[in-house]
């Protein structure tokens, strides 16, 4: 996917049928020809060099089914997710949430 930025407008520019499709999907999603259309956010962190994956939400479209790993919080506290910076609070053999496609972490 080419992107280029002038100023405050942003173009995507698909370089395969998968990217095109993907667009297809994105736009469809953001763009509501009868109300308000959404924004993207950025969550988590982007540093060039280092990360290979940017991350956005999209504002005002809610979240999918949160999934579980097959790990029990060990005692009360609070887990976190690096990526997304949300955080939940568990209880002794509570499941542990995945989120961002990972596991949260406990917060110390």
């Amino acid at each position: 996917m080419k992107i280029e930025v002038d100023r405050n407008v942003v173009e995507f520019t698909p370089e395969n049928p998968q990217e095109e499709a993907a667009l297809e999907v994105l736009w469809k999603v953001i763009i509501d020809c009868y109300g308000e259309n959404k924004k993207l956010v950025p969550i988590g962190q982007y540093v060039p060099g280092q990360d290979k994956l940017a991350r956005f939400t999209i504002e005002g479209v809610p979240g999918g089914k949160t999934t579980y790993s097959d790990k029990k919080a060990d005692d009360d506290c609070s887990y976190y997710c690096s990526i997304c910076n949300k955080y939940i609070n568990l209880k002794t053999g509570d499941p542990i949430p995945l989120c961002c496609g990972k596991e949260m972490e406990k917060l110390d």
